[in-house]
């Protein structure tokens, strides 16, 4: 199989975001269809409105003015996806003038992505078809400490029976693996994730490609989290930047920013968890003191009501220094320990919002909610991270002409 190397999607002013990281295996079987006639910035345009047109479908002429590209180039994409199993016809659609338009229409199943979830407790695995949709999962037990060989042979042992129990095993473009940071994105390699230092400098990406035999991208759970978030239009309608803060084992946030993932140069960005707000405070595993992760983790260990409002109120300070800092659009809250009292800490984060909205002089008021997904929202994040650039969606980015802009 072609190696899953292509470029990431062009972003809306064309800029280039750079090479998906990937490392290719050659062990396992996978997709069947040519990879390298998708590697296109157009054919990705073409694929997303395919995606996103769903069963319904969508016709070439719709195609080529919602593109900017020529019926012609239309066609010739079309063409070559359909000769690779991606695209069928689905009927016809009545036309205002003319004869009717032939309806194509995605095929889900021609493809389709693993997804891993590695906390610092359980690991969490999905089988998704090309739309995102889960076609199996399975959860188990995990300790990120027990050591890299038991870490990477619980996650092999998973795959294989997801694989098992799904129905895409010969079609498997790659595994997204989503883990607590700090970490590289662009080389797979871990940092020094807080709690578990034996872990720094260990190359996962690669490691773990060699155990699955498949390509394998390597990214922040919180980034795989907010990526899955911003092409699932999460954040509502105008709201093109927003951080997604997750409070779970650990904290973090995701940032999107113009409609874009923001992993800043380092994969450093949204190391949130670990911003010092109370000198001298409570010492934190990171090794300072004070850090807005361990006095949230600390309140919410009191256990009682009084505790969770507290964590909230630290969680709402953190998150308005996001907002005063990025002026973002939205505020979305996840992690199982945000989800065992949900709206508490969606109250008590949008207190303290509103609270410094007025005194700044009575300005917009930042929207705090629960961002959807629940429990599965980063595992299904992580298989994005090997399909959204298949649809040039790569940073989540809206691709150029969605909203009718020429094509450059």
């Amino acid at each position: 199989m072609t190696p899953l190397k292509q470029r990431c999607c062009q972003s809306a002013s064309g800029r280039d975001n750079g090479p998906v990281n990937s490392h290719v295996p050659p062990a396992r079987t996978t997709a069947g269809f040519n990879l390298s006639a998708l590697r296109g910035h157009n054919a990705a345009l073409v694929l997303d409105l395919l995606r996103t047109a769903g069963e319904a479908g969508i016709s070439r002429l719709e195609l080529a003015e919602r593109t900017g590209l020529t019926p012609q180039a239309v066609s010739k994409i079309t063409g070559r996806l359909r000769g690779d199993g991606l695209v069928v016809e689905a009927g016809r659609r009545a036309s205002t003038g003319g004869k009717p338009r032939t309806v194509l229409r995605l095929v889900a199943g021609a493809g389709h992505a693993v997804g891993l979830h590695l906390d610092r407790d359980e690991l969490r695995t999905v089988l998704t078809d090309l739309t995102g949709a889960v076609v199996a999962s399975r959860r188990a037990p995990l300790d990120l400490g027990a050591g890299a060989d038991t870490v990477l042979a619980a996650a092999a042992r998973e795959v294989d029976a997801l694989l098992g129990d799904g129905e895409g095993g010969a079609s498997v473009l790659g595994a997204g693996v989503a883990v607590p940071g700090p970490l590289d994105h662009a080389d797979g390699v871990l940092h020094r994730v807080t709690g578990f230092p034996q872990w720094d400098g260990f190359p996962l990406r690669d490691a773990l490609a060699e155990r699955l035999g498949l390509p394998v991208v390597v990214d922040k759970d919180t980034n795989a989290a907010a990526l899955g978030l911003a092409l699932d239009g999460a954040a509502g309608d105008g709201e093109r930047s927003f951080a997604y803060l997750h409070l779970g084992t650990g904290l973090g946030a995701g940032l999107v920013l113009g409609g874009a993932l923001y992993r800043g140069a380092r994969t450093g960005a949204g190391e949130f968890g670990h911003q010092v707000i109370q000198l001298d405070g409570p010492a934190c595993d990171c090794g300072n003191r004070g850090c807005i992760e361990a006095l949230c983790l600390a309140a919410v260990a009191v256990g009682t009501e009084r505790g969770t409002d507290e964590a909230a109120r630290v969680l709402g300070e953190g998150a308005g220094n996001l907002v005063g800092l990025l002026d973002i659009d939205a505020v979305l809250l996840g992690g199982r320990t945000v989800s065992a009292a949900e709206e508490r800490f969606v109250r008590g984060v949008g207190r303290v919002l509103d609270a410094r909205a007025m005194r700044g002089g009575g300005g917009r008021a930042i929207p705090v909610r629960a961002a959807p997904g629940g429990a599965t929202l980063v595992v299904e994040g992580a298989a994005q991270l090997i399909l959204a650039p298949l649809f040039g969606r790569g940073d989540a980015a809206l691709p150029a002409n969605r909203n009718g802009a020429k094509v450059i």
